[in-house]
């Protein structure tokens, strides 16, 4: 059954030279890692400051700390699912594809996309909040282990924290700069397994709306967004985007 089965949408996407996706934790959740804000969500009995924030890191690193490893021991044992193939195929053959993340998992470069842009971090990575040094997981668990009372310093003394960004910290400004561009630059906008409740990245579909791209919209649920869609596809995008690969590739190969 093909998903994209209107005339005017085919011409659409076959004349389109620039697809920008972005992805949410949606995608992510049917890898089996917890949402934050779904039913089952990682904030429905704590609250997000307790955990995520700078505060909370100075007020408890060891704490945070093992909170972030917990959720590393999750997303280590999970594995990337047929939305992130999908998505690796689709940067294949479409002319231009930009693909930008507010996970922290790294499930699509597990996946097999090379260039993520990632606007709110990756949990794999650590760094000295003093001198910057970054350390990988192994790194950061071998300091972990042999620190005093769990607190993890750097060779400089500083104390070494997730690479992602904790509530009221801006986002990365290179990241950042390089997720509007990409949105203008869209000539084809994908938002996929997003809440959309979360800015910056939620004004990024209407930004490429209004620069003239074509947006569909692939979610379980309707969000704030669906009404302004030019496509809407509602359901797991685990299911969705393998059909709408198929599609695409067919309607790319044969222009």
């Amino acid at each position: 059954m093909e998903i994209l089965n209107s005339d005017a949408i085919v011409e659409r996407l076959k004349q389109a030279r620039v697809y920008t996706i972005l992805t949410g934790a949606g995608i992510s959740a049917e890898s089996g890692i917890p949402t934050f804000r779904g039913e089952n969500g990682l904030w429905k009995n704590l609250s997000p400051h307790e955990l995520a924030s700078i505060e909370a890191f100075y007020r408890n690193t060891a704490i945070v700390n093992e909170w972030y490893r917990h959720r590393r021991d999750i997303i280590e044992k999970c594995t990337p699912n047929a939305g992130h193939y999908a998505l690796t195929e689709m940067s294949k053959y479409l002319p231009t594809f930009y693909l930008i993340t507010q996970n922290v998992d790294g499930l699509h470069q597990r996946a097999g996309v090379s260039d993520v842009i990632e606007l709110h971090g990756n949990i794999m990575q650590n760094y000295c909040i003093r001198c910057g040094t970054r350390y990988n997981v192994q790194q950061f668990d071998e300091i972990y282990e042999h620190a005093s009372r769990h607190i993890p310093r750097c060779d400089c003394g500083g104390v070494i924290r997730p690479d992602v960004v904790w509530f009221g910290e801006a986002l990365p400004a290179e990241a950042l700069e390089r997720a509007f561009q990409a949105a203008e630059n869209a000539e084809v906008f994908l938002s996929i397994g997003t809440s959309a409740q979360v800015r910056p990245a939620s004004d990024l579909p209407l930004i490429a709306k209004k620069h003239g791209a074509f947006f569909i919209e692939i979610n379980i649920n309707a969000t704030m967004l669906s009404s302004s869609a030019d496509l809407l596809l509602q359901g797991p995008s685990g299911e969705i985007l393998p059909k709408l690969n198929r599609d695409l590739h067919r309607i790319i190969s044969a222009n």
